[in-house]
């Protein structure tokens, strides 16, 4: 009889329950491709240079526990919303002689089922999310990983386990908000008034303190970037602050004053749509807070996530030579024919007991360059690069990281005469500098893997060439630009599926204010547009405030990312076309609710 009537609760507030079920679905999924790629065992290689995939793995763990943080807040809320909406028809029972232990029951089976149903589904797009999230990643890592699992036990074990747990810690908290309240409140929840501030003076007051702690949260996120320990929690705590009063007293003071103002409030039916939206900012302040912050986190996410590919440039542009070649070998010279190459230079040297030597002459054709710090902006952490030549006093340290097994040896730069009595088989490095380092970036890192299998004494070089430290910053930027794209995208559902749910769950009791205006004759095509402006109201006062966060908040990744602006029209593009995609759902699916007859 419960499992009936659990199943005749979600089956009547359906649509909400979508909502819910739609957040829930793209949590879970998002979670099990994360776990997936965390713990899954063709990631653990034991590769010959750096591990590409250590990044990726420490990566995705941290934003599976981002994502738990922000489930758990989701949940709260939705959680909530859908007591509320259930709280008349339990009042109901317990008036027909329910017992409240048969009411939490109920709440509890329908709370856990809606979650199992979810996670189902959401493993179930999870294989594929992972499929091909990891084939793109491998592709980006230049892996040849043929074993990858995408449906892993452990994974979807861990992702079960984790929702189970949020469901029956939600449902709990339902059982016992339920049993506590008080059957008329349940009965009569909908019709209690709401008391709103009339007096500006307070409204004044919270109104300065909430620009005000904005304005030190933005300040303290400009600061430089090595106090972050101080900049973070004070941005978090007055960034908080400051949006809450920023909703509760500033807007509401902006609508005040336009419904003060005769000539525009009187026309057409704005002073009802204000009067709607001045009630719909008291009850959804803190629902607007928090979506203003998820919107940030989530367009920041995405935003730094993408970014992160200019720390490829910043590797590449550190390094003038872009391989050495220590080997004379057919694969090798093969290999080599595959590279577009801009120059080459060739140095001889010979090794005797504990001593290399070097041609003199060789460095007056052809001078040894590198890549120096020509400028460093400590408040930006941004170095530039400048070429230079190797002096004669640095060049045999310079040397000494070129040749292979150099440990203990002295490298001496003698003359040619010098060079030619020293007995011992000549051998020779090459410096090769190709045309386009990123293009040819896998060709060069296959050439090191294949030296180094035929002469392991050249560890030493390519463990620090510039091949192995760009496919490392891959694997660190790969990693997290698919870790903020996908995060981006659990809190853009999140947000906008959460104050779809508080729109929509007020939408039952705003019916009859409808009715009544049709009723006196206002035309269909004037509600409709009241509904336009009131919901487009709630979608772009949080989505504003957010934009302004994520900028200011870009700055703090500085001294991490080399341009964190750069290219910022494309997630801001993406996100704001997603966030419209989710208004003009409400307003459709509201619309049917207050306007059917």
């Amino acid at each position: 009889m419960i499992l009936k009537l659990s199943l005749t609760g979600i089956k009547s507030r359906f649509k909400d329950y979508l909502v819910l079920f739609s957040g829930l679905v793209v949590a879970s999924m998002i979670f099990y491709m994360f776990l997936t790629i965390a713990i899954n065992p063709a990631f653990i290689t034991k590769d010959i240079l750096v591990s590409r995939t250590d990044f990726v793995k420490y990566i995705f763990a941290f934003g599976i526990v981002l994502l738990v943080i922000i489930t758990f807040v989701y949940l709260i809320y939705a959680n909530t919303f859908l007591l509320s909406m259930r709280k008349h028809d339990y009042g109901m029972y317990m008036m027909l002689g329910a017992k409240s232990t048969r009411i939490g029951m109920l709440i509890f089976c329908e709370t856990l089922l809606t979650g199992i149903l979810a996670v189902c589904l959401g493993i179930i797009l999870g294989f594929g999310l992972t499929a091909v999230v990891s084939h793109l990643l491998v592709g980006k890592l230049g892996l040849a990983i043929n074993h990858f699992q995408v449906i892993l036990p452990n994974a979807i074990l861990g992702t079960i386990i984790f929702f189970v747990i949020v469901f029956l810690l939600g449902a709990l908290a339902n059982v016992r908000k339920l049993t506590h309240t008080q059957v008329i409140n349940l009965l009569h929840e909908d019709q209690t008034p709401v008391k709103l501030n009339r007096h500006p003076l307070p409204l004044l007051i919270e109104a300065a303190l909430g620009i005000g702690l904005l304005a030190v949260g933005y300040y303290v996120m400009t600061l430089n970037a090595n106090q972050i320990f101080t900049i973070i929690p004070t941005a978090l705590i007055t960034i908080i602050a400051g949006s809450y009063f920023v909703f509760h007293a500033v807007f509401t003071s902006i609508i005040n004053l336009l419904l003060k103002r005769k000539k525009f409030s009187y026309r057409g039916i704005r002073i009802f749509t204000l009067g709607q939206l001045k009630f719909r900012l008291h009850s959804y302040t803190r629902v607007l807070t928090m979506i203003s912050l998820l919107f940030a986190l989530a367009l920041g996410a995405i935003t730094v996530g993408m970014n992160f590919n200019s720390l490829r440039d910043q590797v590449a542009d550190g390094y003038y030579y872009d391989t050495v070649v220590v080997s004379s070998s057919k694969p090798v010279k093969k290999g080599l024919a595959k590279l577009a190459i801009k120059s080459r230079q060739t140095y001889h040297f010979k090794t005797k007991n504990n001593h290399v030597y070097f041609q003199k002459a060789e460095f007056a054709h052809h001078p040894l360059k590198t890549k120096e710090v020509a400028s460093y902006n400590d408040q930006n952490g941004v170095m530039k690069m400048r070429v230079a030549t190797v002096a004669k006093v640095n060049l045999a340290p310079a040397l000494s990281t070129l040749y292979p097994n150099n440990d203990g040896k002295i490298t001496t730069i003698v003359s040619q005469k010098k060079w030619r009595s020293v007995k011992g088989q000549p051998e020779a490095i090459t410096l090769i500098r190709v045309k386009d380092f990123a293009r040819d970036f896998p060709q060069i890192l296959h050439l090191e893997q294949l030296q180094l299998k035929k002469q392991p004494q050249a560890d030493n070089i390519y463990r620090a060439s510039k091949a192995n430290a760009y496919q490392a910053i891959v694997a660190y930027s790969s990693g997290f630009e698919f870790m903020g794209f996908f995060l981006g995208l659990a809190f853009l559902t999140m947000l906008a599926s959460t104050l779809m749910f508080k729109v929509l769950s007020g939408a039952y009791n705003d019916r009859q204010r409808y009715r009544m205006l049709t009723k006196m004759g206002t035309r269909a095509q004037l509600l409709r547009s009241s509904i336009k402006w009131e919901i487009g109201s709630l979608f772009t006062l949080p989505a504003i405030l957010g934009i302004i966060d994520v900028l200011f908040g870009l700055k703090l990744f500085r001294g991490l990312i080399l341009h964190p602006y750069r290219g910022i029209w494309l997630p801001f593009t993406i996100f704001i076309i997603l966030y419209l995609f989710y208004y003009a759902l409400t307003v459709k699916l509201y619309e049917k609710i207050v306007l059917s007859k």
